[in-house]
């Protein structure tokens, strides 16, 4: 019976690596724009049915990832809805008028900007919706685009430590850190700095040869400052702190922000807004392939992976404990997508919050180290004009030069965060 079991195990871990692993392929791929739940809901769909993964197990999975799954859809509409308030195009004419003929001060201005927007509207609205005006504005100031490209998907990553909100990844762990919006937020404010710097300096070492002005190009007159978008967009991040103090699910303070912008728009007027916009702004095709590529990392995790990668952890909360913790999640993240290595390794670190905040920096920074480390690069890299596409080794020299520093700045910073807050 052993022998059956094992075998079992073996064929059930195999078929769930190529599911995955084709899953992955199709959302990495988006051949002809395809939803990335294209292949990872019908994988879902058989390894249940096959008994790889129990249905009272699927069942589980989904109901627990049901609330973050909202939060995310919530707060994908609101970036769009800020965005069409307006709040991107005033920011990318600030940046523009702060760093004209200034590359290196652009260069900063337009970090710092990624970073907040990554914080506190995930890392898809840097992506989708900061990199284009970020574009725009390096014409309109007269610098080099590349090094301001790379920041919108280098921020996008490392700039998504802040907050439970700014990253898919964060949100999965938040629940299990047993922490609040705010304490997390505290543990997490020193490693965030500490890699935005890191990525800062980054930046502008290996451009620094790009880092030159270049003839201006006239470009629309400076956006009026959305007031009133601004204003709701402070005032929901004030909630989500108050609503997780109260143990209210942080997701309504989402969605009354979505309904304050559908309701005054930029200047407290009404504005009407087709339904079909909101759906699409809400992503349902990647909603769908989140709750499915969960089960489908279930069927790998629960016939042989999880128990590989729970002997590499190592254990305490010592520099060098925290190190490791960070260091596979990296590794992890640059093999299998951020995504399924922040599935695979929750289980493994969630009653430690500090071994938690850990796995978060090697999943968030880790994955600029290579192209399919994460979900937003591709898009971002989906998102840029073909002439300003980076060529793969440069992209990856890049990565590979700079992401162990940081990582390992940011991890001693989450040491002494923890120290401070009493985790350790």
């Amino acid at each position: 019976m052993g022998t059956v079991q094992r075998v079992h195990g073996v064929i059930a871990e195999a078929v769930g690596v190529v599911l995955l692993a084709a899953s992955l392929a199709v959302a990495i791929a988006r051949p002809r724009g395809a939803s990335e739940a294209l292949v990872a809901v019908p994988a879902a769909i058989l390894v249940v049915a096959t008994g790889i993964v129990p249905s009272s197990e699927a069942v589980r999975i989904l109901r627990e990832l049901g609330p973050t799954v909202g939060f995310l859809a919530a707060v994908l509409v609101l970036g769009r809805l800020c965005d069409d308030a307006g709040v991107f195009r005033y920011l990318g004419g600030w940046a523009a008028r702060l760093g004209a003929g200034r590359p290196r001060r652009m260069l900063t201005v337009v970090v710092l900007l990624a970073a907040a927007v990554t914080a506190v509207l995930t890392l898809d609205a840097t992506v989708v919706l900061v990199t284009p005006v970020v574009l725009a504005a390096t014409a309109r100031a007269g610098v080099e685009p590349t090094p301001h490209a790379y920041a919108c998907a280098r921020l996008a990553n490392s700039g998504s430590l802040l907050l439970p909100v700014s990253n898919l990844t964060n949100l999965l762990a938040f629940g299990a850190t047993g922490l609040s919006f705010g304490r997390f937020a505290a543990l997490m404010a020193l490693p965030w700095a500490v890699a935005v710097a890191g990525e800062g300096i980054g930046l502008q070492a290996f451009f620094g040869r790009a880092l030159v002005t270049r003839p201006r190009q006239d470009g629309p007159a400076a956006a009026p400052c959305p007031r009133y978008a601004l204003g709701v967009l402070a005032a929901t991040v004030a909630a989500f702190v108050v609503f997780s103090t109260l143990h209210v699910a942080i997701a309504w303070a989402a969605v009354a922000g979505c309904v304050l912008l559908l309701i005054g728009g930029t200047g407290g007027r009404r504005r009407a807004v087709p339904v079909r916009h909101i759906v699409r702004a809400a992503n349902p095709g990647f909603c769908a392939f989140v709750f499915a590529i969960a089960v489908v990392v279930e069927a790998v995790a629960r016939h042989g992976l999880g128990t590989a990668v729970r002997h590499l952890l190592p254990g305490g909360h010592s520099v060098l404990a925290l190190l490791g913790v960070a260091v596979v999640a990296a590794v992890l993240a640059n093999a299998v997508n951020n995504l399924p290595a922040t599935l695979v390794l929750l289980p493994l670190v969630a009653v430690d919050p500090l071994a938690t905040a850990a796995m978060l920096i090697g999943v968030n920074v880790g994955p600029n180290a290579t192209y399919a480390g994460s979900l937003a690069t591709l898009l971002w890299r989906r998102t840029l004009p073909a002439t300003l596409r980076p060529r793969p080794g440069e992209f990856h020299r890049f990565g590979l030069l700079t992401v162990a520093p940081i990582l390992l700045a940011a991890t001693a910073a989450l040491w002494v965060s923890g120290a401070w807050l009493g985790l350790r």
